[in-house]
């Protein structure tokens, strides 16, 4: 008999994907704690999930980094992960883009930082 795995496999990521969408309170939640931690380190962000104004299903948090001659952004979502929990990603990369659970704002503050440096100055990676 064959292996079940990537049947489970499959029904976790519809699982994890219902989720995310069914929470879409706890995202917003969850990027208004991280939009406050980035703003406090001198960066500006754009909420693109207030309801009446950008009814999407995902909710989206730009987050800017200005220079003199050019600008650079990041785009953060909030995903449903495995066990129950919540966690920030990077949104060009999807479920690859894992930057840090929900519950640790400073280090997912310290991801955002990262990510936008080497942006602004390659570097520095």
């Amino acid at each position: 008999m064959g292996s079940l795995r990537p049947l489970n496999v499959r029904a976790q990521r519809y699982a994890l994907r219902w989720r995310t969408r069914l929470g879409r309170a706890t995202a917003v939640r969850h990027l208004d704690l991280l939009a406050a931690a980035v703003v406090s380190k001198g960066y500006r962000c754009v909420k693109l999930y207030q309801e009446d104004e950008f009814p999407t299903w995902q909710p989206l948090l730009w987050v800017f980094a200005f220079s003199p001659d050019n600008h650079v952004k990041v785009a953060v979502v909030v995903r449903a992960t495995p066990g129950g929990t919540w966690g920030y990603y990077e949104a060009a990369r999807g479920r690859h883009g894992y930057l840090s659970p929900c519950g640790d704002t400073k280090h997912a503050t310290e991801q955002v930082d990262a990510l936008l440096r080497h942006r602004m100055f390659p570097a520095t990676w």
